[in-house]
């Protein structure tokens, strides 16, 4: 890092000051309650409804003398109870996990070395170092500052970075990020001490707002709530006349709003999200947040980088031009020839002393194998003009023990070029260099030179008198598995743009390399930014290659491909990165070698730096939201017959047997929600879920046909179950007896509309392939419960039900079947006929 060349700092902190400090101080993390969390779970549990029902169902059975079904009702609420924490405690542990993984980095001295730890363990007295695109993480007082611009937008409300020096007055506040330079800091306060801290944690307290799902799903639990709420008062009203008994009534309501109230999906949703997003963890994708996991599967646009995304990232140093050069030639592996020295004298100056990016690191060992005496030591750096320009560029002054100073600049190659005075004929030449160097995929740098006195610097970069030096050209080949992945983009219907800072030639060389589809014409920043906005969205559908971008640029097109209803993913790993990947509806950073502001500024981060892992991201959210269909689509459809089981006594005035009280209805909602939060959200993504169109990001979580379908599942279901008791009742059967067929047929047909209900499209045949290891125990355990209410004595007493012959049980079976596995015909009808065709995950919705 440049600061190296500062004065010297002092060793910091040796080991046991640290665990002094750390005892005295605390750790560096905001306040976290876990008494709030308790009773937070607590009190939403305490506020659910299904809760509130059965609870005053349990109290109506006492006050009516039946202390059994009363302890039964409370033994459900505290089974009930410990579903929703275990969901919750999953769930919260997961986010847990992933906000661990999100937190910053820093780098602190500590016994005369620089180490890097984990911002919670940095300490008060702690030497910080702050560099481009990092994190401040602790309040302190500057002690060195180079070149420093920061940007604490979070604490002033003030937009544009601020700049800072080293006066002994300035002060660094942690969650500040260094936008440009690079500073060092004492720290004087960590976690609830500093500045974030004493204001309350604002930045964790920041809630995002209900997305686009969560939305829809509350609109239709308040609306199913409303209903159940009606139906709850006719029901109600209905018994009490019927029986004269207000307790009689208000049981039988109960009864109904329990079995109208979809409580399950609210739970699920949450479950979904924030166990996706620890499924994406465990493959090396930190989702930011949950809500992501919702985003992921509706991208149509991946707004892709060119360098470390698509290449390599590991730049070597194979053309060098200098004036007088019959084009571009490889680096000298005999003694260089005086020119080639000083291109790469003057390549090197321009970098950092101490180098981040692949291509400074390239020049200096360059330079350490070209230099007869090596000047590294002799110099320090003592002005830097950052870059900037059009085309950009950047420069250092350096000045050894005399106050001999050397002036390096290195930046875009026309730039350059267009800053130095060239004759006609050599300007050619370099032209014909330059052509030749991007052609060949090169990524190209220009290099020039300057002079100037000790201490006398002009304001900007450009009132210096340049001359040419030379041309650096670096290789940086596409990954191998660059254009597989692309191909996979391609076929799940996601379109790929190029946005690179490289030039245009360079970057049609690797667009070509990689199979990016129609990589011409490219389009480049200064044009982007001339366009008006009309001109600019129609231009955004045409041209898939831009270069030569800046960062306005950049957000320009993304902002423009957002307007044309695209919804865009765009990956990055640069300070110039993070407006757009914040702009991004999906903000991708890639790996653990990009800045800090970037990761900040990012939804979503590939630990692994490949682009593969976006493909995975893709897939992984598709069947995330997929799944989470199936699961309410379920709920939907097994919540009809059980509806209209409990109402039909009220519906046909007496000309149907009361089969159905609360314990029924409680032994069912049991089985229903763990299928539906933890079944469903465990089931194989489905063949053809990456090949499908992505999802319309406008289109509603469940198409009005697909609602449909559930509700004809669910009416035909409730039509054999109710049609086999209204039989049995019509044949003397007794209620016991009757109440016994409805509530095995129903219980049956509840472990046969889960098999079916694992595709909308493919056959049972297929789907029981499909790896889901809790799809058989929660089955299994569905099937035994239902054996020991029908064969144990306080099973049967309990739900007031008989032991059924074999003829009986088949007769269950036999309805169930029929009343389910109709719907496998319908799905080979729409199968065969074209209907179904691409009707797999994401693009199901809305069709």
């Amino acid at each position: 890092m440049a600061l190296s060349s500062a004065p010297a700092l002092p060793a910091g902190l040796a080991p046991a000051e640290v665990a002094a400090r750390r005892r005295q101080f605390g750790r560096n993390t905001m306040p976290r309650r876990k008494q709030e969390g308790t009773w937070r779970l607590v009190r939403e549990l305490l506020t659910e409804p299904m809760f509130g029902l059965l609870v005053l169902t349990a109290g109506l059975y006492l006050l009516m003398g039946s202390r059994t079904e009363a302890l039964t009702v409370l033994g459900a609420t505290v089974l009930v109870a410990g579903i929703s924490l275990y969901q919750q405690v999953r769930s919260d542990q997961a986010l847990q996990a992933l906000q661990t993984l999100t937190q910053p980095r820093a780098r602190v001295r500590r016994a005369g070395q620089w180490v890097e730890l984990a911002a919670e363990d940095v300490v008060t007295g702690d030497l910080l170092a702050a560099g481009e695109g990092e994190q401040v993480v602790a309040d302190g007082r500057l002690l060195q500052a180079y070149d420093l611009l920061l940007d604490e937008s979070f604490l002033t409300g003030e937009s544009v970075p601020v700049p800072k020096a080293a006066d002994g007055q300035q002060a660094l506040y942690a969650g500040s990020t260094v936008v440009r330079g690079e500073a060092v800091v004492e720290v004087t306060a960590v976690g609830p001490a500093t500045r974030l801290g004493r204001i309350g944690g604002l930045i964790q307290l920041v809630q995002a707002p209900p997305t686009p799902l969560q939305r829809q799903v509350a609109a239709f639990v308040r609306a199913m709530a409303l209903v159940g709420a009606a139906a709850f008062g006719l029901v109600w009203g209905y018994h009490w006349w019927e029986s004269g008994s207000l307790r009689h009534g208000l049981l039988h309501g109960l009864t109904l709003a329990m079995a109208v109230l979809p409580e399950e999906i609210p739970a699920a949703l949450a479950a979904f999200m924030a166990l996706g997003a620890w499924r994406l963890m465990r493959r090396g994708l930190l989702v930011k947040q949950p809500q992501t996991v919702e985003t992921l599967g509706s991208a149509t646009v991946l707004c892709v980088d060119k360098t470390g995304t698509l290449t390599e990232n590991q730049m070597t140093l194979t053309r060098l031009y200098s004036p007088g050069d019959v084009g571009p030639q490889p680096p000298p592996v005999e003694p260089p020839t005086s020119a080639q020295q000083e291109l790469l004298a003057y390549a090197m100056w321009a970098s950092e002393p101490q180098p981040f990016d692949p291509m400074e690191q390239a020049l200096h060992r360059a330079y350490a194998a070209a230099a007869a005496t090596d000047q590294r030591l002799a110099f320090r750096l003592v002005h830097e003009y950052p870059l900037a320009g059009q085309p950009p560029l950047m420069t250092h002054v350096f000045a050894d023990a005399d106050g001999q100073c050397l002036v390096a600049a290195k930046g875009a190659p026309e730039g350059v070029l267009s800053r130095c005075p060239l004759t006609p004929d050599a300007r050619a030449a370099a032209d014909r260099a330059l052509e030749t160097m991007t052609a060949a995929g090169l990524r190209v740098l220009g290099v020039a030179r300057s002079g100037c006195m000790a201490g006398r610097y002009p304001a900007t970069q450009e009132g210096f008198r340049w001359e040419f030096v030379g041309l650096v050209g670096f290789s940086d080949p596409p990954k191998a598995s660059s254009a597989a992945v692309l191909r996979q983009f391609y076929v799940a219907g996601i379109g790929v743009k190029m946005i690179t800072g490289d030039n245009a030639r360079t970057a049609l060389s690797i667009a070509r390399q990689v199979g990016l589809r129609r990589p011409e014409p490219c389009l480049t920043g200064p044009e982007v930014l001339a366009l008006d906005e009309p001109a600019l969205r129609q231009r955004v559908r045409e041209v898939n290659l831009f270069a030569r971008m800046v960062p306005e640029a950049k957000l320009r097109v993304i902002e423009a491909l957002k307007a044309n209803g695209e919804v865009v993913a765009m990956t990055g790993d640069g300070v110039n990165d993070a407006p757009a990947l914040k702009a991004a509806h999906i903000g991708v950073a890639m790996g653990r070698r990009g800045t800090e502001l970037a990761r900040q500024a990012a939804a979503l981060v590939l630990l692994d730096a490949e682009l593969t892992g976006l493909v995975t991201a893709v897939e992984l959210g598709r069947r995330i939201y997929q799944n989470l269909q199936k699961a309410v689509l379920y709920i939907i459809a097994i919540h009809v017959p059980l509806v209209l089981t409990v109402l039909a006594p009220t519906l046909l005035a007496g000309g149907f047997p009361v089969l159905f009280g609360p314990v029924h209805v409680i032994f069912l909602e049991l089985l229903m929600g763990p299928t539906c939060s933890i079944v469903f959200e465990n089931e194989p993504t489905e063949p053809g879920t990456l090949q499908a169109s992505p999802r319309p990001p406008a289109a509603p979580f469940l198409a009005w046909r697909q609602v449909r379908e559930a509700l004809a599942q669910g009416a035909t279901v409730a039509a054999g179950v109710l049609g086999l008791g209204y039989y049995a009742f019509l044949t003397g059967a007794s209620d016991p007896q009757a109440r016994t067929l409805v509530f095995v047929t129903l219980v049956l047909a509840n472990v046969l509309l889960t098999l079916v209900s694992r595709s909308r499209r493919y056959s049972l045949r297929q789907t029981w392939r499909y790896a889901n290891p809790l799809l058989p125990a929660a089955l299994g355990l569905s099937l035994l419960l239902l054996a020991s209410c029908l064969y144990l004595p306080i099973g049967r007493q309990l739900f007031q039900l008989q032991a059924l012959s074999g003829m009986q049980a088949l007769s269950c079976l036999a309805v169930a079947a029929g009343s389910t596995l109709w719907y496998e015909v319908y799905k080979a009808f729409r199968r065969h006929s074209g209907h179904g065709k691409g009707e797999v995950g994401a693009n199901e919705v809305g069709r």
